[in-house]
């Protein structure tokens, strides 16, 4: 992979840890403000929600902006409003930071994987993928670990702090290592637009949101779970998070590895695994060693399948930047509505185990939802690498260099 995807994930590392770290600090922000678990758990809710409406109209506004100059304006722009909430005393500026935040992680997204799409061949997509995401797994195993344990000895603040640190540096690395891309004359707006006529992609949009809405159901009440249901303790909790972020590194590398060849049979299996892991997790909750078993596993299946999502809407669609921070924005629906369905249920006294139940029924729709494609491409065998697409649909809508868009489902 080039070394500018990887500073790309770098940065993507950051802006994440920021968007999870909630579910790490839980305990303390509910203190420190004084409002429940379940508000709290809503911090996670309103930054998705920031993602999904704000994203894509600052991703507009940015269209014509040169792409790396643009990158570092949402860096800028997510460090100052880390900033605002690593020094908020009201919970309400806490909620604006988390917005502020949010629009700059999605629209710098969109942008990043436009701008990793245009420095791989169309055969290493899924790879160049599974290498931005790498910086979302990351911070699973490293980034909330160590916002709780940060949380635990400095306090709450000091991990806000942490982020906004490490985001600037990350905007120092985009500056110095991540190349100018050249800007197609045809890219616009119209252009953009044009690709959301495609029905496939609205499909698309919607399973992914299912899926991840159903690992959120479950990850951002983990911390509870964990200590009043399976009796670990406190000290215990960043460890947990890490064994998940273990799993969701080993996941995304060999994802990431045959996204290209076998990515419909992979969704198929993946969300079926992932519905069963979260429904054998409420059942054996109360025991700790099968705790840590279903922690692995919900790590291993669950984010890494993120990455095969995203090259399932490059290939339904196109790479331009709107198109994929809609993408970002349409998981985010799920990550919306997944940790509030949780607390619904928590919150109705239906136990701290119900947000898992959640989730596997919403990892079962998502399955529902491909499940006619995975048959198809299974009678039809595996895809090649480079599969023939049909004819393009009449979209402009390429953010790299004029390559018409696959439509292959396989």
């Amino acid at each position: 992979m080039p070394l500018a995807i990887v500073v790309l994930g770098v940065a993507v590392f950051s802006l994440n840890t920021t968007e999870i770290m909630i579910a790490g600090i839980l305990p303390s922000l509910s203190e420190e403000f004084g409002v429940s678990v379940s508000a709290v758990g809503y911090l996670i809710s309103v930054y998705a929600l920031g993602m999904v409406v704000g994203g894509p109209v600052l991703t507009v506004v940015l269209l014509r902006a040169a792409r790396k100059l643009a990158l570092l304006g949402l860096l800028a722009t997510f460090v100052a409003g880390q900033a605002l909430g690593a020094m908020a005393e009201e919970f309400w500026v806490l909620v604006v930071a988390r917005i502020v935040t949010a629009l700059a992680a999605s629209a710098f997204f969109g942008i990043a994987v436009a701008v990793s799409m245009h420095l791989v061949p169309s055969a290493r997509r899924g790879r160049a993928l599974a290498t931005l995401f790498g910086g979302l797994m990351v911070a699973h195993v490293v980034g909330l670990p160590a916002a709780a344990l940060i949380d635990q000895h400095f306090g709450w603040r000091a991990s806000f702090w942490a982020v906004a640190l490490l985001a600037a540096l990350s905007a120092l690395a985009v500056w110095r290592l991540v190349p100018t891309v050249p800007e197609p004359q045809r890219t616009g707006l119209r252009a953009e637009l044009a690709a959301f006529r495609n029905g496939r992609l609205w499909a698309t949009y919607g399973t992914n949101a299912l899926v991840i809405g159903a690992v959120m159901a479950a990850n951002s009440y983990f911390a509870p779970i964990f200590t009043d249901v399976s009796g670990f303790s406190a000290s215990a909790v960043p460890w947990l998070f890490g064994l998940f972020g273990v799993g969701t590194i080993v996941g995304n590398m060999v994802m990431g590895r045959y996204t290209d060849r076998y990515m419909m049979p992979m969704l198929g299996y993946g969300f079926a695994a992932v519905a069963l892991a979260l429904a054998a997790f409420a059942l054996v909750a109360e025991d700790r060693a099968a705790t840590l078993v279903a922690v692995a596993v919900l790590g291993l299946i669950g984010l890494p399948l993120s990455p095969v999502m995203s090259a399932r809407v490059v290939q339904v669609s196109n790479t331009g930047p709107l198109v994929n921070t809609a993408s970002a924005s349409a998981v985010n629906v799920g990550v919306v509505l997944g940790p509030w369905a949780g607390g619904l249920a928590i919150d109705a006294d239906l136990g701290l185990t119900s947000p898992l139940w959640i989730g596997s029924a919403m990892a079962a729709a998502g399955l529902l939802t491909v499940l006619p494609a995975v048959l198809a491409a299974r009678a039809g065998g595996p895809a090649p690498a480079k599969a023939k697409a049909p004819a393009p649909a009449p979209t402009a809508g390429r953010a790299d260099a004029g390559e018409p868009p696959t439509t292959s489902e396989s």
